[in-house]
């Protein structure tokens, strides 16, 4: 059940039209997208793609049209993320996660009823991955939205032999002593996705194999140079680099948060709409403002590309 996922996974953002009603059709070019820029996945309908401002059958369009431009392709994982607050939806999401053809599942921890302890978190977890025993099972830890920030660490052991398609856990946090207890737990039996994309550096030197971001949508170059530099050696390119994702990361701050992603998304030729409520968006002269501070960035040296049109005569 192990996939030892590797490379960068996008966390892509959910294409909206402008009355905030899905774009399924640009989906497909997406797709292609991330594959020029050397994407190995996809984690869909998660934090970056508003999978809590979805419905369920909303979800399920999201997935299906993912499932149909890039199911068929071995050397792309698609993993959605179930949500965390209704175990039902959750359950309902992965079998029809799986009759789709999707590669994996992830689940992140109840919010609003929170779980009492890790024991609490772990049974929630088998409910849902009892459902779809054929399928990798991920976990999403993401503790600064859900408020649920027990040990990854005493996760895996509340799991361990219990949940035979536990395959993982998708780490949002800042707990490198956790984390790495994590990468040598059983042997390094589990794959440990690395999720803060500020931090790639520091997670590569304890070992991290893969990492799931939203930057990578639209910085995938920035973080292979920073990944080349450090297969080689090179630790002060390396943290160049790292320096210049933390610099591109502080603008999403200073433009009011996850919903800027969408504004570095029209700088690169994807145009993926607005953010739903409550998030706040960038109104025009914000963007105006945006676009020059990134040019000071000379994020056209490391930015994702569209392929060039090719015109047949």
């Amino acid at each position: 059940m192990n996939l030892h996922l590797t490379g960068l996974i996008a966390a892509p953002f959910t294409p909206m039209h402008a009355d905030g009603s899905l774009n399924t059709d640009q989906i497909p070019g997406y797709y292609g997208f991330l594959k020029q820029n050397g994407i190995n996945g996809a984690f869909i309908c998660g934090s970056t793609g508003e999978g809590v401002s979805l419905t369920l059958q909303e979800k399920k369009q999201v997935a299906q049209a993912w499932a149909q431009c890039a199911g068929a392709d071995n050397d792309f994982t698609i993993m959605p993320l179930l949500g965390g607050t209704c175990i039902a939806d959750c359950i309902d999401l992965a079998q029809h996660a799986q009759a789709i053809g999707l590669d994996a599942v992830s689940f992140t921890s109840p919010s609003y009823f929170k779980p009492a302890n890790v024991d609490m978190l772990a049974e929630c977890i088998i409910a849902i991955a009892a459902s779809v025993p054929d399928m990798p099972f991920y976990y999403y830890h993401i503790p600064v939205l859900t408020g649920v920030g027990f040990a990854m660490y005493d996760l895996l052991k509340a799991v361990h032999g219990r949940v035979p398609n536990f395959a993982g856990i998708k780490y949002t946090h800042e707990d490198f002593m956790d984390f790495q207890s994590c990468l040598n737990f059983e042997n390094g039996r589990y794959d440990m996705l690395w999720g803060r994309d500020e931090n790639m550096l520091s997670a590569l030197a304890i070992g991290a194999q893969g990492a799931v971001g939203s930057t990578f949508n639209y910085a995938a170059p920035l973080y292979h140079r920073l990944m080349d530099a450090f297969a080689a050696g090179d630790m002060e390119g390396a943290a160049a680099w790292q320096q210049k994702s933390i610099d591109m990361i502080r603008l999403l701050g200073k433009y009011g948060g996850i919903s800027v992603g969408k504004g570095y998304m029209k700088l690169v030729g994807v145009d993926c709409g607005t953010f739903r409520l409550p998030v706040r968006n960038m109104e025009a002269a914000q963007f105006e403002a945006f676009r020059a501070d990134v040019a000071a960035l000379d994020f056209e040296s490391f930015k994702s590309c569209l392929a060039p049109v090719k015109i047949t005569v």
